[in-house]
């Protein structure tokens, strides 16, 4: 006969290996989810679609488009979704819909075929792939505070970014020794013809990303799928629209009230914004003033994404220890001096010394600002989503989210423009991107008023 003791020790493990394969349920959607960035907004397709292309100011003015029609159908429709959500339950549900956008809007980039390429086709199916992304990761990050107790949500949310690195890395290396294709040589990076009989002279290689990215999503989707639950909607789905239009209505009138939350939208839009413009312009950026090749601008990322998968697991650990606060003010002193030493090295000198023609000095400074960045771009990003769960409301977690998505996406054309803005007018890229100087400093500016704990602490 069982005891009573027995019994409860007994249904505790069971739990706890419950508990345990839904933190590893939700740690494969980051994993799943990650090529959509590292393979096709970063390092793969957006290159082949400026080599279709040819003219590189067009296509980058293109991609700027795409992305930005996509992020302001994200910052208009996330809280409303997110509302809805916790109004009528289902995120699961939301999660479906929106991983079948991802698929198809991934897949379809495999007709971006040379010699019939349509930019606006393209760019309508990256978006929608896009659209699906972003809005299904509101709704994951929604089910992060359902993971563990509150002191063990950074832990958590740091082996889930740092987990995702590692699926992005895994998938880029991939891509470059088995297909994407050297459009000179036919050649992968390893110097192999792409795999599966692909076709290097119709760009099949490189054009496989799309189905390659929506392939690896489907598949590494399942143990999500499987292992996450949610518990049962606690409020009937009738009126779940109203109900949620209701409440957002009356969380977007009571945010001045709530001073913690609201700072820390503000200081994340601009701080945010930051390190989205450091990643999106540090390849050209390092093109221009170093003269690098796209070898060099791989290796960079390479370095970027190894260290941002360390350091965002490192950093949930931190997060734990100390909170998210003292973190996320770390790394944002940390990225602005990075974006400071920048400016202070080209080819000739480097922090204001000069360096002989030739030296490789400069580009191993360079190498470690990637290292930089993304070690603690993948901490503050991570630690980010941990002081979110603190800062928002528990019954309106995915609205939540949904705001934070909306405040990622409000100004996310503030940084290109600055920096387009100061380029022109300085005609130095150097003094180009000191914009970004300033937008994290504002953020961390802005960070002061951030309570800890958020307005409950009250």
């Amino acid at each position: 006969m069982t005891t009573g003791r027995a019994a409860g020790a007994t249904e505790g493990t069971a739990a706890g290996k419950t508990l345990r394969r839904r933190i590893w349920g939700w740690f494969f959607f980051d994993w799943a989810s990650q090529p959509y960035n590292t393979l096709l907004i970063t390092f793969i397709f957006a290159p082949y679609v400026k080599e279709l292309m040819g003219d590189g100011s067009a296509a980058q003015a293109a991609w700027g488009f795409g992305i930005g029609a996509a992020g302001i159908v994200i910052a208009l429709l996330a809280p409303v979704l997110g509302a809805l959500a916790d109004s009528g339950g289902h995120r699961l549900r939301w999660i479906w819909l929106f991983s079948a956008l991802y698929v198809v809007g991934a897949g379809m980039l495999w007709f971006a075929a040379p010699g019939d390429f349509n930019l606006t086709t393209t760019l309508v199916f990256f978006a929608l792939g896009l659209v699906g992304m972003e809005f299904a990761t509101i709704f994951t990050n929604a089910m992060l505070p359902d993971l563990g107790p509150r002191e063990q949500i950074g832990r958590i949310s740091g082996n889930g970014w740092a987990f995702g690195y590692l699926g992005g890395l895994i998938a880029l290396a991939l891509m470059l020794a088995l297909f994407a294709e050297s459009a000179a040589t036919g050649k992968t990076f390893l110097g192999l013809d792409p795999v599966l009989g692909l076709d290097a002279a119709q760009r099949e290689g490189t054009r496989a990303v799309g189905p390659l990215t929506a392939l690896w999503y489907a598949v590494f989707m399942i143990p999500f799928f499987l292992w996450v639950k949610e518990p049962p909607a606690s409020r009937p789905a009738t009126g779940a629209v109203r109900r949620g239009l209701a409440q957002l209505k009356d969380t977007l009138a009571r945010l001045p009230r709530r001073p913690s939350l609201f700072a820390y939208l503000a200081s994340s839009m601009f701080y945010r914004d930051a390190l989205n413009g450091m990643y999106a312009f540090g390849g050209i950026y390092a093109a221009g003033v170093l003269g690098w090749s796209v070898v060099d601008t791989g290796v960079f990322g390479i370095l970027a994404i190894i260290s941002g998968a360390l350091f965002a697991w490192l950093g949930g650990h931190a997060d734990t220890r100390f909170g998210p606060k003292p973190v996320i003010a770390a790394m944002i002193l940390l990225l602005t001096l990075v974006a400071v030493a920048i400016v202070l090295v080209d080819r000739s000198s480097v922090f204001g010394l000069p360096v002989p023609e030739g030296s490789n000095l400069p580009d191993l400074a360079f190498y470690l600002f990637g290292v930089l960045i993304g070690a603690a771009g993948g901490v503050l990003q991570s630690a980010s989503r941990s002081m979110m769960v603190r800062q928002a409301d528990p019954a309106r977690m995915t609205e939540a989210f949904g705001l934070f998505a909306l405040s990622g996406k409000a100004t996310s054309f503030l940084a290109p423009l600055l920096i387009g803005t100061v380029t022109a007018l300085s005609g130095s890229q150097r003094i180009g991107v000191t914009p970004l100087i300033v937008l994290f400093v504002v953020g961390l500016a802005l960070l002061r008023w951030v309570k800890p704990d958020g307005d409950r602490a009250e």
